[in-house]
Parts: structure tokens; C-alpha cells; sequence
């Protein structure tokens, strides 16, 4: 009977041990730098869509009101995937995927269309764009096939394999929306490189996705239209083509060193949709080039925070979900600024957690989530605590 109380004693205490363990692990920095980039996009989203939601639906927080309801949905996303084990997943990752890539196929047969784009699907009240599910299913699924085969990956046989498996979410969310499907596509490339660094190999593989893109642009006349579009923005302005980069630059020439001040933009009145993924225009007229290096150096500690946890991550699944999650944020940074500088052609991607976009926002939040839940459980070296 001793002998029973104390190893329910020594059980209890490893256990304690184990909680106080999870709570100094738990990535602090990353929560609050997501906190702040959130507060900081829900300002800038207000400054820059308070006149459009007035002049359209007759109340200058509309657009506001709806994001702080995807972030509060976020939130509560972000806080049951940061407190369930993320390796209690694992099981659920192949039906995950399954479910939305079937989702992304009824898009296309029973797709809302906004902006004559038909990328959502609304059941019932709520209405969302199955292809951000697909990002984080993708990242599972990478995530799940690296850590159960990282042998495998080290021949070119594997990692095509590997590709190959995320092909079908690519081809079915490329038919309507190519620009996130690049980015799916480049998560799993990230993913597959950092698990096996073959710098040939890579090279020839990313010319081939290069040559898949360029085909998907010539099977439909508006994406060659974007193309030629980006190169002279300048005779599609009647079209409307390329009024939307012209007057993105404009604001971002008008800002200056340190911009016009908060709330002083005159381009949001001008440039179409500015609040979704033409913002960070505003951003730089509104806070110049200062507010703009401040708002990317946020983003580039948000993913040394995520390479931190990926590097002290208990397991090879925890380690790639968060390198997932640090592709799929970076590539979305890169497009966005890229698309409103006009160094690519414009694809409609936001900028994380400052555009606006309810599924986005929401389901991000939950991603960022299982990063969290991943520090919980991080492993360090003597050395790292000196």
C-alpha cells in the first residue's frame, strides 16, 4: 500500500512537472507579436475602409465590425488548437485533406461569386473559402508524410512522391484561384527542402511549377490579361485593369519618409477594394517608408519565432507544421507586397492578419494555434539555457 501511494505521488508530481514545463515552453512572443500585427491591422483596416463602408453600407465600422468577429472566431479557434496536443491530429490529417479538396471541387459547381470571382461557399449564414482550409491541410499533410517517411525524402523519387500528393489540391483550387494555389504549392516546395536541401534538384523543380503556372495562365484569357497588365498598367487603365496598381503606387509615392498620418491617405478613396489586399499601399502613404519597414521587420520576428519553435520541437510533425505555417505566411508577405509594388502581376492575395477577409484572419489564427501548441511542448539543449 506504501509502495502504491508513492508511485501515485511520484506519478502525480511528474505530472505537475509536466504543466509547469508546458507553461514556461508556451511561446509568449509569438502570442503577443500576433496580437499586436492583429491590433495594428485592425487600425490601419479602419483608417482605410471607413469611408468605402459609409458610402456602401451606411456605417463606417461595417467592415471593422466584420473583422472583429472573424478574429473573435479566430481566437477561439486558436485556443482549442493550442490546448489539444497538436499529435492528437495526426489520425484526422488524411480525412482533413480529403474533406477539402472535396469542399474546394463544390466550390466550383456551387460557388458563391464576389467580385466575379467564385472562390466561396456559404452554408447557411456563414460563408467561407474552402481554399484557406486547404493551406492548412496541405501543411498537416506535408507535415505528417515528412515525419513518417524523412528517409524517403532524401531521393528525388521521394519528394516527387511527396509533390505529388498535394497535386490534386492544386489543380482543383487553380481552376478559380491561382494565386492561392501557387501558394500551396509553395509550402509543400518549402517543406519538402528543408527536409531534403538539394539545391539541383529544387532548381529543376521549381522551373517546372514555373512552366505549370505559365500554363494555367494561358488556359484562361483574364489571367494573360493580369499579365500583360502588370507589364503596362499604364494602357489598361480604361479596362480597369491596371487602375488598381497605378493608384496603389500613386499612395505609395505620396507617403514619403514618414507618410501623411495616420487616417490621412486620400488614396483609400480611390483605390478599389483598398482594404483587402491592396492595404499596405495605404499603410505607406499613410505611415510612410518607416511604417512600412516596421510592419515587415513585425512579420520576419513572427517567423524567427516560428523557426524557433520548429527548431525546438519535440517531434519531426510538430518541427514541420510549424515550418508549414512559416512558409505559408512568408509566401503571402512576399505576394502581397510583390503584387502591390508591382513587381508580379496582381494576384489577389492579402496580407496576414491586416487585410481584410473573415476566413483568412479566422483560420490563420488557428494555424498560429498549433505553432502555439507545438512551443508547449519544445525540447532544449543544457547549452540553451546558458
Amino acid at each position: 500500500m506504501a509502495r502504491d501511494r508513492e508511485l501515485a505521488a511520484s506519478r502525480k508530481e511528474a505530472r505537475k512537472r509536466k504543466k509547469i514545463k508546458r507553461l514556461l515552453n508556451f511561446d509568449y512572443t509569438l502570442l503577443l507579436l500576433i496580437i499586436f500585427i492583429l491590433a495594428f491591422g485592425l487600425v490601419m483596416l479602419y483608417s482605410t475602409s471607413a469611408y468605402a463602408a459609409s458610402l456602401r453600407q451606411g456605417n463606417s465600422i461595417y467592415y471593422l465590425k466584420r473583422q472583429l468577429q472573424a478574429v473573435g472566431l479566430g481566437f477561439v479557434g486558436m485556443f482549442f488548437s493550442t490546448k489539444i496536443d497538436y499529435r492528437r491530429w495526426s489520425p484526422l490529417v488524411w480525412p482533413f485533406y480529403m474533406g477539402s479538396v472535396f469542399l474546394c471541387v463544390l466550390v466550383i459547381f456551387a460557388g458563391v461569386t464576389i467580385n466575379e470571382s467564385s472562390r466561396w461557399l456559404r452554408v447557411g449564414p456563414i460563408q467561407f473559402q474552402p481554399s484557406e482550409l486547404a493551406k492548412i491541410a496541405v501543411i498537416m499533410l506535408v507535415a505528417q508524410i515528412i515525419d513518417r517517411a524523412p528517409k524517403v525524402q532524401r531521393s528525388l523519387k521521394g519528394t516527387a512522391i511527396t509533390l505529388a500528393f498535394v497535386l490534386p489540391a492544386f489543380l482543383v483550387v487553380g481552376y478559380n484561384n491561382l494565386s492561392t494555389a501557387i501558394i500551396i504549392l509553395g509550402i509543400a516546395f518549402v517543406m519538402v527542402f528543408v527536409a531534403s536541401p538539394k539545391f539541383v534538384q529544387f532548381i529543376g523543380g521549381g522551373a517546372a511549377a514555373l512552366l505549370l503556372v505559365g500554363f494555367y495562365i494561358t488556359t484562361a484569357s483574364y489571367r494573360a490579361g493580369r499579365v500583360d497588365a502588370w507589364l503596362h498598367p499604364e494602357n489598361h487603365i480604361k479596362d480597369g485593369k491596371g487602375y488598381q496598381t497605378l493608384q496603389g503606387l500613386y499612395a505609395i509615392g505620396r507617403g514619403g519618409l514618414f507618410g501623411k498620418g495616420l487616417g490621412g491617405s486620400m488614396q483609400k478613396y480611390i483605390v478599389p477594394e483598398a482594404q483587402n489586399d491592396m492595404i499596405f499601399s495605404i499603410i505607406c502613404e499613410e505611415l510612410g517608408v518607416f511604417g512600412a519597414v516596421c510592419i515587415i521587420l513585425l512579420f520576419i520576428l513572427l517567423l524567427y519565432r516560428l523557426l524557433f519553435i520548429a527548431n525546438h520541437a519535440k517531434d519531426m510533425f510538430g518541427s514541420y507544421i510549424c515550418i508549414g505555417i512559416m512558409a505559408h505566411i512568408a509566401l503571402q508577405v512576399v505576394l502581397n507586397i510583390a503584387v502591390v509594388t508591382n513587381s508580379m502581376p496582381n494576384t489577389g492575395v492579402t496580407l496576414p492578419l491586416i487585410s481584410y477577409g473573415g476566413t483568412s484572419v479566422a483560420i490563420l489564427l488557428t494555424e498560429l494555434g498549433l505553432a502555439l501548441s507545438v512551443s508547449k511542448n519544445m525540447e532544449f539543449e543544457e547549452d540553451d539555457y546558458e
